[in-house]
C-alpha cells in the first residue's frame, strides 16, 4: 500500500482502522501493533479525554442536568445508561464527540514522523459510523464466541450490547474488513497472526 500525502506534501504512514466485536481483543491487538512498531491511537482514549475536558462537560451538564457530572467529573456510567436507553441522546452526543475525535485524530496523522511504518486506529464502530473512507484499509480481529463472552464476563461486561441493534456481529464487521485476524490463542500467536496479515501489504 502506497503511503498518501499529508496536507504538507509529505508522505504518511498507510493509515489502518482496527475495529472487531465485543470481546475479540482490540485493545490486546492496538498493543500488539504497536510491539510491532506501529503508531496506534484509540478513540476511546480519545473520547475519554474529551468527556474530562470543561467544554464537553458543560455541554453534557447543559443538556442532561448537573447528575451527570457529580463534583464537576463527568460519570461515564450514567452516560452510557441515558444514551443506551434513549438513541435520540446517542446521536446528540455522536455529533457533538465525532468532530472532535475526528479532529484529533487528523492531528495525531499529521504529527507522525517520517520514519513511522504504519499507524493505526482503533475505532469499534467504525463500520457503524461509516468511517471506513477515512483509512487506507481496515483490519478487524475476530475470536470464537464463547471466548469473547469469556473475556467479557472477566471485564464485568457483556455480548448484550452486540444485540441492542448498535453494533454489527462480529460475522459482518469481518465481512466488510480488508484484513482479518483471528485471536484465540496467545499474545505471541496473536503478534505474530498480525506481523504475517501486515507483512502482505506493500510498504
Amino acid at each position: 500500500m502506497a503511503p498518501a500525502d499529508t496536507a504538507a506534501g509529505r508522505p504518511r504512514p498507510p493509515l489502518i482502522g482496527l475495529t472487531g466485536a465485543i470481546g475479540a481483543g482490540k485493545s490486546e491487538t492496538l498493543a500488539a501493533l504497536t510491539r510491532l512498531g506501529a503508531a496506534t491511537l484509540s478513540t476511546d482514549a480519545i473520547v475519554h479525554e474529551l468527556l474530562g475536558t470543561p467544554g464537553v462537560r458543560e455541554q453534557l451538564v447543559a443538556r442532561w442536568g448537573a447528575e451527570v457530572a457529580p463534583d464537576g467529573v463527568v460519570d461515564r456510567t450514567r452516560v452510557g445508561t441515558i444514551v443506551f436507553e434513549r438513541p435520540d441522546e446517542l446521536l446528540w452526543l455522536e455529533s457533538l464527540l465525532h468532530p472532535l475525535v475526528g479532529r484529533r485524530i487528523g492531528e495525531w496523522v499529521v504529527g507522525l514522523t517520517p520514519d513511522t511504518p504504519l499507524a493505526v486506529v482503533e475505532v469499534p464502530l467504525l463500520f457503524e459510523s461509516h468511517m471506513e473512507p477515512v483509512f487506507d484499509a481496515t483490519l478487524c480481529v475476530v475470536a470464537p464466541d464463547e471466548v469473547r463472552a469469556e473475556r467479557a464476563r472477566a471485564r464485568g461486561t457483556d455480548l448484550l450490547a452486540e444485540r441492542s441493534g448498535r453494533q454489527l456481529s462480529q460475522e459482518e464487521k469481518a465481512q466488510h474488513a480488508d484484513i482479518v485476524v483471528r485471536n484465540d490463542g496467545t499474545l505471541d500467536d496473536l503478534q505474530r497472526a498480525l506481523s504475517s496479515a501486515l507483512g502482505t501489504m506493500e510498504p
